[in-house]
């Protein structure tokens, strides 16, 4: 099976054809995803600025992400289903399209930079999670979070204005 018959498949599936030609699945489906992938960059945004010292700095960064981080990952789960449930109203027009294919590379980044800072730079955490400055692993971690989830929001807009028609 090639992806273009697999993205086919996805586009002619009940779900696919269910969100193409109802006129109130697309828009309000579209609604929550954006009100769920608003719920994360937010969320993530408070943590980023906590990291590059602009707001809250005397808010101890362990106790800001463990208690925004369950709310991130509901939000980031409901923003992936309302998005894959977008995607099958068009999969063949969205793979092909620049912006949508940035978007998802920038999830990606997204999920690396996250990665990386879990596993490696909150180890020493203890060191510096209250009052000494934070390390420029974490404070570059910040600013990359924050320069790339600006970057998936604007590729998220761009995919609306690249595949309607006009």
């Amino acid at each position: 099976m090639t992806i273009q018959t697999t993205l086919e498949a996805i586009g002619n599936s009940s779900i696919g054809t269910y969100m193409a030609e109802n006129p109130a699945a697309f828009p309000w489906t579209e609604s929550v995803h954006v009100m769920a992938t608003t719920l994360v960059i937010g969320s993530i945004l408070i943590v980023d600025l906590r990291l590059i010292g602009v707001a809250s700095t005397s808010y101890p960064i362990s106790r800001l992400t463990k208690a925004l981080l369950p709310l991130t990952w509901i939000a980031f789960a409901i923003a992936l289903i309302t998005g894959s449930l977008l995607f099958t109203s068009q999969p063949v027009t969205y793979y092909g399209n620049f912006a949508f294919r940035m978007k998802m590379a920038l999830l990606l980044a997204a999920g690396f930079n996250m990665l990386v800072f879990h596993l490696l730079t909150m180890r020493g955490i203890a060191l510096w999670d209250r009052d000494a400055p934070v390390p420029a692993a974490a404070r570059i971690a910040g600013l990359l979070s924050i320069g790339i989830w600006v970057l998936v929001v604007i590729f998220g807009r761009w995919i609306g204005f690249t595949t309607a028609p006009f």
